[in-house]
């Protein structure tokens, strides 16, 4: 039995090529084929390529012979194997046979390699059985598709020259020296290049109309694997002079009557066109000797001119477009053209009747503003700019929208009530033909009363978001007040604490004792008398009657009005909603006859609905206010002694004080209303 050493030996040698003859065991380590190239199977093999055989030790060159090594293919008509000829070498730094072919390689053809076993190493071992491998050569280029295609004619002087090949190109063979166009015997310059499998020639300038040209592509032109066109590829083409432009319809038409004074003019013609040739030179539209203004515009096919202006009423117009027009393949029209329109005779709309009407009172708040035209009218020309509804200087926002002669302006929200409103009309709207209004359309109307009692005049105590006559105080926290001042009158300014942390953000601080700004000490006394008037208005307001209040007004919904609670006044058991009913000018009046006290988080808050607006909800209190922690409140609070902020509590309002203190207990803000 072999040792294991032994067997590990043997197989060794396997591995490497082990020589045997039949009498004897392993004689020696027997030279083999490691790699080929090209490698077995292998295709689209480059025509020039050199053979090489490497082996896995060193060879006798003696024995690399034309006998030992061939290379055949099978590319004869009788199917026989062609011997290729060549020359051979040995390249002992690689253990390699080259085998160089005396011409390049014929195209899309199968060689056969073959290594003779007589082909020995330098210790005399030779190859133990002939080594044989295949390999196919690269497709021949041919050219597929040319455009324009061989003896087109009728060919566009904008062209480009392409062709397209069966096979990936070698995009450096291809240039201008390999790809050539001709007219006659004149080379025509442009630049090649090449995407995918398509050469394109692009001319530097058009073609000439008429022109007979060809195309060559040489043999220098070669795929990615490196093989040339068989033979230099030619094809021709001729150009056609390309059509002259005409005008195949006109607007208004020729000799059309009772053209809107509103009409734009237009020419659609046969080509495209080439927009820099229209000009106020080679387009005219005349009014006799007149010549109306305007601006061109040309696009694809159409020329539209826009007049500055209404055209002339009742007029005969003359539009003419010069021969100095092109399209946009370089060709001129042949010859000038003209044509005749008459415009309709002017009768100018007018406002036959609006609504509201003039001079209208108690117009719903949720109206529309309408206005009928004597004649059928321009939509387009009925815009937010030509139709508005003004309070006092300020526009309305709202859309307007024609049908016929009927105008209307939709207001996007509610008018408000008690006010005056002025709609106008102007000289920019146009009947259907373009006529103008002659002169501008102005009303007013007034709308419905608004809900509830008439609102309470603060005067210049409306400037302050707090005004106390003995003390303001912020106990802790940041709080602010935003937009408005902080005033104390007869108080000093010892009397304010707490600010900061408090701040006053777009406003001041007052006292009466301050020397700077000069007078202010006045201001605050005016200041302090109109809140008294308004303290002594809200405390007699009657009208409409005053509706006697709850203790608790907590959870319900009150419309506008005045609400009277003899006693004190609790917001507790849930919030209370103050609902407009749409009318933003909608007022409240509360006249409480001793304290004000709510409740913040689970109730206690005042939420506003129905357009409803802090600005006129007033709180005239007999004593004092507390304004519950957390507390979401809205309002004027006119109170006789003190005004409390609990922790957290927040205002949309004014905490006005006649003869007490303004507390502020921690984090509040109070906002303009």
């Amino acid at each position: 039995m072999k040792s294991l050493r032994t067997i590990a030996f043997l197989s060794l040698l396997v591995v490497m090529g082990s020589c045997k003859d039949e009498n004897v065991a392993i004689t020696g380590i027997c030279p083999v084929v490691i790699s080929t190239i090209p490698a077995n199977l292998a295709s689209g093999v480059d025509l020039a390529t050199n053979i090489t055989i490497t082996f896995n030790e060193a060879m006798n060159p003696l024995t690399i012979t034309p006998e030992t090594f061939t290379l055949t293919s099978t590319t004869n008509t009788a199917g026989t194997a062609a011997v290729i000829s060549g020359v051979l070498t040995y390249d002992a730094a690689t253990n390699s046979i080259i085998f160089n072919p005396t011409d390049a390689l014929p195209v899309n053809s199968v060689f056969t390699g073959r290594v003779e076993p007589w082909v020995k190493d330098m210790m005399g071992n030779a190859l133990q059985e002939p080594y044989i491998w295949t390999f196919t050569t690269g497709v021949q280029p041919v050219v597929t598709v040319v455009f324009p295609a061989n003896n087109a004619t009728g060919v566009p002087v904008a062209t480009d020259v392409t062709a397209t090949f069966n096979i990936p190109m070698l995009s450096s063979s291809l240039s201008n020296l390999t790809f050539t166009v001709m007219k006659g015997l004149t080379p025509v310059a442009g630049v090649v290049t090449y995407t995918g499998q398509t050469a394109n020639f692009n001319p530097n300038l058009n073609l000439d109309e008429g022109g007979v040209y060809t195309a060559t592509l040489s043999t220098f032109v070669k795929s990615a694997l490196g093989i040339p066109l068989m033979s230099p590829y030619t094809w021709s083409f001729t150009v056609i002079a390309p059509p002259a432009p005409i005008v195949t319809a006109y607007s208004p038409a020729n000799n059309a009557m009772n053209v809107p004074l509103s009409s734009t003019v237009t020419a659609t013609f046969s080509l495209p066109m080439n927009s820099a040739t229209f000009t106020s030179a080679s387009f005219t539209l005349k009014d006799g000797a007149t010549t109306l203004l305007g601006s061109l515009n040309v696009v694809g096919n159409v020329m539209t001119f826009t007049p500055n202006l209404p055209l002339p009423a009742n007029r005969d117009l003359i539009a003419k477009i010069t021969n100095t027009v092109r399209a946009t393949n370089g060709v001129a029209m042949v010859a000038d053209t003209s044509w005749t329109f008459r415009t309709v005779a002017a009768i100018a709309p007018t406002v036959q009747s609006t609504n509201p009407a003039n001079l209208a009172s108690g117009v719903a708040l949720n109206s529309d503003i309408v206005a009928l035209f004597t004649q059928t009218m321009d939509g387009s020309t009925l815009t937010n700019t030509s139709f508005t509804v003004r309070l006092g200087t300020t526009n309305v926002p709202g859309s307007v929208s024609t049908v016929g002669a009927t105008t209307t302006f939709n207001p996007t929200s509610n008018l408000l009530s008690g006010e005056t409103y002025t709609a106008t009309i102007t000289t920019a709207v146009r009947n259907s033909l373009g006529v103008p209004m002659a002169s501008q359309y102005q009303w007013t109307f007034n709308t419905t009363a608004p809900l509830g009692p008439n609102p309470v005049i603060l005067n210049s105590v409306e400037a302050y978001g707090i005004i106390a006559g003995v003390g303001v105080r912020n106990d802790a926290g940041f709080s602010v007040i935003r937009d408005m001042n902080v005033g104390i009158s007869p108080g000093v300014r010892s009397s304010i604490t707490g600010f900061p942390p408090a701040t006053v953000v777009n406003g001041a601080i007052h006292a009466s004792d301050d020397l700077v700004p000069t007078g202010i000490a006045a201001i605050l006394l005016a200041a302090k008398q109109h809140l008294v008037d308004a303290y002594n208005y809200a405390e007699g307001a009657t009208f409409p009657a005053p509706q006697t209040a709850d203790v608790d007004q907590g959870g319900l919904t009150l419309a506008p009005g005045i609400y009277k609670a003899s006693t004190s006044l609790l917001i507790q058991n849930g919030d209370l909603t103050l609902d407009a009913q749409g009318d933003a000018n909608a007022v409240w009046i509360f006249q409480i006859g001793s304290a004000l006290t709510t409740v913040g988080g689970a109730g206690g808050n005042i939420v506003l609905a129905g357009g409803a607006q802090a600005k006129n909800i007033y709180w005239q209190v007999g004593s004092s206010a507390t304004i519950g922690d957390n507390t979401i409140f809205k309002g004027n609070v006119l109170a006789l002694s003190d005004i409390t902020m609990n922790s957290g509590a927040v205002a949309e309002g004014r905490m006005l004080a006649r003869n007490g203190t303004v507390v502020m207990t921690s984090a509040n803000t109070i906002t303009k209303p």
